[in-house]
């Protein structure tokens, strides 16, 4: 019987840590709840605030960025409705812990600081009411037998107390079954009204899906595209020549016939970083030469003729 009653002992304390650390698993969320709680107890305070939930920390970055996203698209409601739903299940969760500690923990809390308290008192005093007599009893003969009688009587009186409270103990371990029963009827009532709620976001989704794949694919449409532009004369532009504007592009023969006339020749041709600033220096620097050539282009004036032919004479790769 006393084995037994050891054994309860670990039990409930075993199961009490256990039980805790499945409704808080994070150690340090528990650690750092724990001296919330403390403190508030010897301030007087109300009791701080409950653990943080898995479930809504996930909700809160699930509905953070679906705000983000915005509606115009099919992520960011989803996050949304998924979100919510983590934020129930978290609620859930709390219910979950309360229901538990009321009904499973604080009951076994109460057997262990009492009953179990008790028992281990009046077995510590029965294990000195025995030493007490094995001594007088070995010393029979030299003290007084009414000496010894009395010590007979209180090891008798501990053992019996002792012997009764392990009994009652044992015999009412009923009300411990009732707090299993009370632990997975909470975890029950959690599965099932977590179901529910997964149930109801899953249907949300899959009509999600369903009217995303019957809505008609919407084609790319790039944006115009970059070109380069040569300023004539004094016309400066803030960018250095790059446009996003529809302006015509020149022609292969006119864009290396500038490249020519513009380019110092210690630059190295294939260094398009060079190129381009190459291109940024000349804007300032030979924008004369972009006008004497946008003015001598024409293919019908005699001095267009005239540097054509320079140009061919001189570059003739060209």
């Amino acid at each position: 019987m006393e084995r037994k009653v050891d054994v309860t002992s670990r039990a409930v304390m075993e199961i009490m840590t256990k039980t805790i650390e499945y409704l808080q698993p994070n150690p340090a969320s528990r650690a750092k709840l724990s001296m919330i709680n403390t403190m508030s107890k010897i301030r007087g305070q109300e009791k701080g605030p409950g653990y943080p939930q898995a479930e809504a920390l996930l909700a809160e970055a699930m509905l953070k960025f679906g705000r983000e996203l915005g509606d115009d698209c099919n992520f960011g409601p989803a996050l949304g409705e998924v979100g919510e739903a983590m934020r129930e299940l978290s609620e859930v969760k709390d219910s979950l812990d309360i229901e538990v500690k009321q009904n499973f923990i604080d009951p076994l809390q109460n057997l262990h600081d009492k009953d179990l308290r008790e028992i281990q008192h009046h077995l510590k005093k029965l294990e000195g009411r025995r030493l007490d007599f094995d001594y007088k009893k070995k010393r029979q003969g030299k003290i007084p037998d009414e000496e010894l009688r009395q010590a007979l009587e209180k090891f008798d009186e501990s053992k019996e107390i002792a012997e009764s409270s392990m009994f009652n103990l044992l015999e009412m371990d009923i009300e411990q079954v009732s707090q299993l029963s009370a632990l997975v009827q909470a975890q029950l009532e959690y599965h099932k009204q977590a179901v529910q709620i997964l149930q109801q976001v899953t249907v949300r989704l899959e009509e999600r899906i369903r009217q995303a794949s019957a809505q008609p694919r919407r084609e790319y449409q790039p944006k115009p595209r970059m070109s380069l532009e040569f300023p004539s004369g004094d016309s400066t532009q803030p960018n250095g020549g790059l446009s996003h504007t529809g302006t015509p592009k020149p022609s292969g023969r006119e864009l290396r016939l500038q490249i020519l006339l513009h380019r110092p020749w210690h630059i190295h041709w294939h260094s398009s970083r060079n190129f381009r600033n190459n291109l940024i220096w000349l804007h300032r620097k030979y924008a004369v030469i972009d006008f004497l050539w946008s003015g001598l282009s024409g293919r019908n004036s005699v001095k267009g003729i005239l540097l054509s032919f320079f140009v061919y004479l001189f570059f003739p790769s060209f």
